[in-house]
């Protein structure tokens, strides 16, 4: 019979042995360090059957996911402990969350995943005491991109029709689906270019790049949720398709000139973001968009903000705003940094992400009595 025997992590990088004996009896682990170092898997066959062994031999909860997983080993806590620089997302290793391949689905009939990266949940105050802001500009940078955001607004506002007649509700949720295929660009495009220059002058990169593709990450989720309202038609997506091609390939050219720019312009973008989404919900209370206070949170925006089940299409507004918010504080703030400065959010998205995955936050909505 099969019987599995787990190394020390400490003996080398076989990490596990599955030896065939007429017992389920383990070897010592001192004969089992020796055989590590002489067994060789000597082909893409005998790796494969090794790997379907070992994954035939879990038990059901490890194949699930849904076990516990065991505290690292002192080890492992000397050299986290030891390690200099915050860390911006937990190592997998150390992370409770499952694998990828073994999150459930939400909803079977329309493929809803449970999201299982890390990102903010806010409290029910922090979406209420959302500001809208605007960062004079200070500087000949800061006034080429308040100024091309504002030609971005305007030209919208007018090939939309929002300048010529009263928005409905139709109309609001074209442009809310429009802009976020436009709002995930800056952050992947930006993360991607830090990424590959860590890469090419092998030094780090000081903590931006997981904030910026968390934000991109974040942007692509207020597409899918606002996708489960809107189903656009063919001409939407011809549009969506040549505003996306030119607009990436402008911002990436743009980042390699002069990455301050390029920050500050997403912060004045998400200033108008915030703007927008304010306006839509005063609108709200004032009784001028009531279809959407038929509108129900879809299943992926409840898992994805950790909304109460009686959310309303209010309470989702109130936490994609606060997501435009700390972007807006985000690019802001990189627009005043140097390039080799270190992430000064890195302390806040830590602290978020433990407590995102222990599910520990008050949710946007709390259920009414």
């Amino acid at each position: 019979m099969l019987a599995r025997a787990v190394l020390p992590t400490r003996s080398g990088s076989l990490a596990a042995a599955f030896l065939k004996t007429s017992s389920a009896t383990i070897m010592p682990p001192k004969q089992l360090q020796g055989l590590s170092r002489t067994l060789q898997v000597k082909s893409y066959r005998q790796s494969t059957v090794f790997y379907r062994a070992m994954s035939t031999t879990l038990k059901p909860e490890e194949r699930a996911g849904t076990f516990t997983p065991a505290a690292p080993s002192t080890t492992t806590q000397e050299k986290e402990e030891l390690r200099d620089g915050a860390r911006s997302i937990i190592h997998f290793k150390l992370s409770p969350n499952r694998h990828a391949l073994n999150v459930p689905k939400l909803d079977p009939k329309e493929k809803v995943w449970e999201n299982p990266t890390h990102h903010s949940v806010w409290t029910k105050e922090e979406v209420e005491n959302v500001e809208v802001t605007h960062l004079p500009p200070a500087d000949w940078t800061s006034r080429v991109a308040y100024t091309i955001a504002q030609t971005l607004r305007f030209s919208f506002d007018v090939l939309a029709g929002f300048k010529f007649r009263k928005a409905t509700e139709d109309m609001y949720l074209n442009r809310m689906v429009f802009l976020e295929t436009v709002a995930g660009i800056p952050g992947m495009a930006a993360g991607m270019i830090r990424h590959l220059h860590s890469l090419r002058r092998m030094q780090r990169d000081h903590g931006w790049i997981h904030t910026l593709l968390e934000e991109a990450e974040n942007e692509r989720m207020h597409l899918l949720t606002f996708m489960r309202l809107k189903r656009p038609g063919p001409l939407f997506r011809a549009a969506v398709l040549v505003v996306q091609g030119v607009f990436f390939n402008v911002f990436f050219l743009s980042y390699l000139i002069n990455p301050k720019i390029c920050h500050r312009l997403v912060g004045h973008i998400e200033e108008e973001a915030v703007r927008t989404y304010t306006h839509i919900i005063e609108e709200m209370d004032a009784g001028q968009l009531p279809l959407f206070n038929h509108v129900i949170p879809p299943p992926i925006a409840v898992s994805y903000w950790k909304l109460a089940p009686d959310a309303t299409f209010r309470d989702l507004l109130l936490a994609i705003r606060k997501d435009e918010a700390t972007h807006r504080e985000v690019n802001h703030t990189f627009a005043n940094l140097k390039e080799n400065d270190d992430n000064p959010f890195l302390a806040e998205e830590e602290y978020r992400a433990k407590i995102t995955t222990m599910g520990q936050p008050t949710p946007v909505a709390e259920k009414k009595a």
